[in-house]
């Protein structure tokens, strides 16, 4: 069964990439991966945070992007996405919004005693520039919508089976677990041996993502002789 306290230290510490730490951890190293808009970034999560007003703003502009909607309706969608877990105020909202309209990003059409938000042509330039990031924070909010469904089951005394805290099969969980395992025993590698293993991880992320890796992460046939 769904370890409770273990969710809540996940949800306490595990939250998106927020604007800051996907500046700090913007690096040009061996084997990098792609980088799409401004800030790009690696996905790594910061501490005990949620959304930054940078965030917000492109999370509304994805959401506009898929259906033209009111502010209260995004609000209850990001709640929906997320399970509960995140759920921004109206006071969070709606300057975020007028934000988006002031630099053109969104139009506005009164629509009785509230305003319906469409994306404009400048908006969807942005969100194409923005599009990796944008998709990576909606998958999280995904992901943590699935763990507190979990958590709710259990909590209520269901059986949850092998998918596991995540959602996961048991082989992905496995899997996992022996790359972290492995990742731990070569912590004190050297450089090459780093970036050997670096080139092997971006090899195996393209190969998840269905795209071709740099030519900087193939294999050397030298290595394999």
């Amino acid at each position: 069964m769904l370890d409770i306290i273990s969710l809540d230290i996940y949800l306490k510490t595990h939250t998106v990439p927020s604007e800051e730490t996907m500046r700090h951890h913007h690096h040009d190293h061996h084997c990098a991966g792609r980088r799409h808009g401004h800030h790009g970034g690696d996905g790594e999560l910061s501490r005990g945070r949620k959304f930054s007003a940078e965030d917000l703003q492109l999370l509304l502009l994805a959401l506009i992007a898929e259906q033209a909607s009111h502010g209260y309706e995004l609000i209850k969608e990001l709640a929906a996405r997320s399970n509960g877990y995140y759920s921004p105020s109206p006071g969070m909202v709606y300057p975020a919004l007028t934000y988006l309209e002031e630099i053109g990003q969104v139009t506005v059409e009164p629509a009785g005693n509230r305003k319906r938000y469409s994306i404009a042509d400048a908006g969807r330039n942005e969100l194409g520039l923005q599009r990796e990031r944008a998709d990576l924070m909606l998958a999280k909010l995904s992901h943590i919508g699935r763990k507190m469904e979990l958590a709710r089951r259990a909590y209520a005394g269901e059986e949850i089976g092998d998918e596991g805290a995540a959602g996961w099969t048991r082989e992905m969980i496995e899997a996992r677990r022996a790359l972290k395992r492995t990742l731990l025993l070569r912590d004190n590698a050297d450089a090459a041996e780093q970036n050997r293993i670096a080139a092997i991880l971006q090899r195996a992320t393209a190969e998840i993502l269905g795209e071709t890796p740099p030519a900087s992460c193939q294999p050397d046939p030298r290595s394999q002789n």
